[in-house]
């Protein structure tokens, strides 16, 4: 069967990484390395109350933005106040958040599901299910902390962003 679609010039790589882009605005700088802030999506500033974020109390937008914050090494001379485009591989956020949610929960309900078989008892079987989230917690912090020493969620510095430049996947 004969194709009369032209090949794309920059075709499609199903293994290639996908860079998901974010925004951050300098915050410090410290020697060689640089602090960042994650700037807010869309989602947040739309209401009227939005200019009593500013205070850092208990919950607050900014309160959660500084808990956020992360370095990277200042190789681009970033100043404070610049706002630059950050990325961070696509396939290692579904890791992490295989790692962070689904792990765990396969591992309850496994535990469950033997506990039940074997002992016939509910509360077996929901002793079981707390000893399994517990296991599946501590698996997902060994994965995590194995993940982040290879480095495959530190985000990347990509560019310095535009006054209109917002967040989207490349």
């Amino acid at each position: 069967m004969p194709q009369n679609t032209p090949a794309s010039e920059h075709p499609i790589d199903p293994f290639s990484a996908e860079l998901v882009e974010g925004l951050a605005r300098v915050v410090a700088v410290e020697g060689n390395r640089v602090w960042l802030e994650p700037e807010q999506t869309t989602s947040c500033g739309g209401c009227a109350a939005s200019g009593l974020c500013g205070a850092k109390g208990i919950g607050t937008a900014a309160n959660r933005l500084e808990m956020r914050r992360f370095q990277l090494v200042n190789e681009a001379q970033l100043v404070v106040g610049e706002r630059v485009v950050i990325g961070v591989d696509g396939r290692a956020l579904l890791k992490a958040s295989g790692t962070a949610y689904a792990l765990p929960l396969v591992i309850m309900l496994i535990a469950g599901a033997v506990a039940q078989h074997i002992a016939q008892s509910d509360g077996v079987t929901m002793a079981a299910m707390v000893t399994g989230l517990a296991l599946g917690l501590l698996a997902t912090r060994g994965i995590a902390r194995w993940l982040s020493t290879r480095g495959q969620l530190a985000p990347r510095f990509l560019r310095r962003a535009d006054a209109e430049e917002s967040c989207k996947i490349s």
